[in-house]
């Protein structure tokens, strides 16, 4: 689990920048998670067509005029794919294996401000609430990318202000590192290098 430090936030064009790296880096095969839809489209409108001319298709939720489900099986038969979504894409794919080898979301996924989460925080606790709704989505998220003995790969969060109390929202033993962007970036191209050549193999034409 990497966290990287030098992504800023609000900077649209950093934030394309890390996706498309990491993907590159990644060989495909990335879940890509976001906090707000708008993020998730402008990442995806300034990227797109450079990893397209890469070999390396980027679907994406909000964005394609498919349904989630078709998507994440579009995704599950093409190791070289990649896909970006928000919550519904975090508690729902099922992706086991080789077709999903690095998980990115793009801040701390705190709950929203609404009227029903000043409701819930009030009664549960205050900030003890908020810290175990992102410990919980945290770990779905990474959930996402060990899906059975066998699975590995990497888990990215491009922010910062993650704070170290949520940590334990990781299983006991995942290393955890905060590094600048290029570390991570040459972590996850060594770890797809390690992996057998047969790993990913080309998607069927």
């Amino acid at each position: 689990m990497l966290i990287v430090t030098d992504v800023k936030q609000g900077d649209s064009a950093g934030l394309a920048g890390a996706y498309a790296r990491l993907i590159e880096a990644a060989g495909g095969g990335t879940l890509g998670l976001f906090t707000a839809i708008q993020r998730l489209k402008t990442v995806h409108s300034r990227i797109a067509d450079r990893l397209a001319r890469t070999g390396l298709p980027l679907l994406a939720q909000h964005v394609d005029p498919i349904d989630p489900g078709t998507l994440v099986d579009i995704f599950r038969d093409d190791p070289r794919a990649s896909l970006l979504g928000t919550d519904a894409l975090r508690d729902g794919v099922d992706v086991p294996g080789e077709s999903l080898r690095l998980v990115l979301m793009e801040r701390v996924p705190w709950p929203r401000p609404t009227v029903l989460h000043a409701a819930r925080r009030m009664a549960g606790g205050g900030s003890a609430y908020d810290d175990a709704v992102v410990r919980a989505r945290l770990a779905q998220a990474f959930g996402r990318l060990i899906r059975r003995e066998g699975d590995r790969g990497t888990f990215v969060i491009l922010s910062a202000a993650m704070p170290s109390r949520l940590l334990s929202a990781f299983p006991p033993g995942v290393p955890i590192r905060r590094v600048p962007l290029d570390e991570a970036i040459a972590h996850v191209a060594a770890t797809r290098s390690a992996r057998p050549a047969t790993a990913v193999p080309e998607p069927v034409k």
